[in-house]
């Protein structure tokens, strides 16, 4: 996966297409996809606040439709952020553009607990 930004602070995430998050019936599992789409909401969370370790609290995703032998395409943009909580909202798209899945995430601040040094 790579992982960018844009100047309004959304995450970018690109997977290309691996047989090995396939279910069995060929599409890519939906665990795959509500993983990118977390990590795009925690990317784009994280951005916004410095020097705090921030956790997902809960996310909601709706599978819009399935995708077989496709990049994935992940944006994930912050809606509200505060001292405690940011919401985000997710969406992940296949290479050819269909969009395939959306979602909200919430992402609390953990006091106490500072980032690696050498975190990525």
């Amino acid at each position: 996966m790579t992982l960018s930004y844009d100047k309004q602070g959304h995450a970018y995430i690109h997977l290309p297409y691996n047989p090995n998050l396939d279910h069995t019936m060929g599409g890519i599992h939906g665990g795959a996809i509500a993983t990118l789409l977390d990590n795009a909401g925690w990317f784009a969370a994280a951005a916004q606040i410095e020097g705090v370790w921030i956790a997902t609290s809960e996310f909601k995703i709706h599978l819009l439709y399935p995708v077989r032998e496709s990049e994935l395409h992940a944006e994930g943009w912050v809606v509200k952020s505060g001292k405690r909580i940011s919401i985000a909202e997710m969406r992940v798209s296949a290479s050819d553009g269909e969009l395939v899945a959306i979602g909200t995430g919430t992402y609390v601040t953990i006091e106490g607990v500072l980032p690696r040094e050498n975190a990525p």
